[in-house]
């Protein structure tokens, strides 16, 4: 069981000498006794809205739904959207808490110095997919689990970048704000408007995200390209219709469409400078749903207001939530949102279904799914490395 392991781990760390791989890291014992643990979990505030859709649960009132289940079993549920500096109501708990929920929608960043104070920390759990905002380097040497809900809103976000492709493609907005403010110019609109049919389309990243974005484009006929670490099995690959790139710098210029479906490391932590947009096609269109630091935030402001990007939409930024003057706001061509599209109703009912079961193995000291981890025994999971 995993409570066993870690524990063993932890035997092999203080007993071995001078090795310092991975299984050398101390492991903090992930205790399975019964006893009270103390559970915090941030969340965004949803206010007049919490009580509109009895299924919302990601936000703070509605705690993920499971306060009631935490509190009969005897223990204590905390839940605040006060996450930043050192007063903040996460602050004040990290001594003490065993278990941190957080979310990427409204991300509390465990920096190895929140790591090193949390003394009785067990377990970080992440209430949707995406870990970045946990120093997860930090978290493997200070012998942590993290594991993520891995699958919860792969639909959420792939529905959502099709629909930002299109968005972009057919210069909708401009057509929105008309209506909005009594104008009716359709010149303004069409002069930049297109099909989608027959442009390439490129995706950095093809994992569960990215895949499935894949196999949405397919009936609209495109050219799809994709590159990744990893090339699909054949007979998915044929059935989609995609063509493996293994070479990124060969890919980009080919693109009329580029979506970033790759997690944020510190070999992609601004990936796309001025040097990589220069690369890309005049007039190329950007949607990026992962991690906005994977983005060079000038170079893009840069790029959109020179028009060598013609379109940029996602819902991730840096950092979040975003503050008033970030640039990204009022830059030209932009399609920008609050980080949204892993946050739909039935993305939140099965992340929090996710959050609940993985608890409940935390208590009996039973396996997560292997899928879920994204540091355990002091190894990050391979799409961290």
């Amino acid at each position: 069981m995993a409570m066993k392991r870690a524990a063993a781990s932890a035997v092999r760390a203080i007993t071995s000498s001078g090795n310092s791989s991975p299984s050398s890291v101390l492991v903090r014992h992930l205790h399975a006794s019964p006893g009270s643990k103390k559970i915090v979990g941030v969340f965004y505030k949803a206010n007049e809205y919490a009580s509109m859709n009895p299924n919302f649960l990601g936000c703070v009132e509605n705690a993920l739904g499971i306060r009631e289940w935490l509190e009969s079993q005897g223990h204590q549920y905390i839940v605040t959207p006060d996450k930043d500096g050192p007063d903040s109501e996460l602050e004040k708990h990290m001594s003490d808490l065993h278990v941190l929920i957080t979310t990427p929608f409204h991300p509390a960043y465990v920096t190895a110095e929140r790591i090193k104070k949390a003394k009785n920390l067990q377990l970080l759990l992440t209430a949707g997919i995406g870990s970045d905002h946990i120093d997860l380097k930090a978290a493997a040497d200070a012998g942590l689990t993290v594991a993520e809900v891995t699958g919860s809103n792969v639909v959420s976000v792939a529905e959502d970048e099709l629909m930002r492709i299109l968005i972009l493609v057919r210069n909708f907005l401009p057509g929105y704000h008309q209506v909005i403010n009594g104008d009716w110019n359709v010149a303004a609109i069409a002069h930049r408007a297109y099909d989608l049919e027959g442009k390439t389309v490129g995706t950095v990243g093809a994992g569960r995200i990215g895949r499935l974005l894949l196999q949405r484009l397919k009936p609209f006929n495109c050219n799809l390209l994709y590159h990744d670490r990893i090339k699909m099995d054949h007979e998915l690959e044929s059935q989609i219709g995609a063509k493996f790139e293994e070479d990124l710098d060969a890919m980009l210029p080919k693109c009329d469409i580029i979506v970033i479906n790759t997690p944020l490391t510190e070999k992609t932590k601004g990936m796309f400078d001025k040097n990589m947009i220069a690369k890309l096609k005049k007039g190329v269109l950007i949607v990026n749903n992962a991690r906005g630091a994977i983005m060079d935030t000038q170079a893009v402001v840069d790029a959109c207001s020179s028009g060598h990007i013609a379109g940029y939409s996602g819902d991730v930024w840096y950092p979040q939530p975003a503050p008033k003057d970030h640039p990204w706001r009022y830059m030209p061509n932009q399609a920008m949102t609050p980080h949204i599209s892993g946050t739909t109703i039935d993305a939140q009912v099965r992340y929090a279904a996710g959050v609940k079961d993985m608890l409940d193995r935390y208590f009996k000291g039973e396996d997560f799914p292997t899928q879920h981890y994204i540091v355990k025994d002091g190894e990050l999971a391979s799409q961290y490395r």
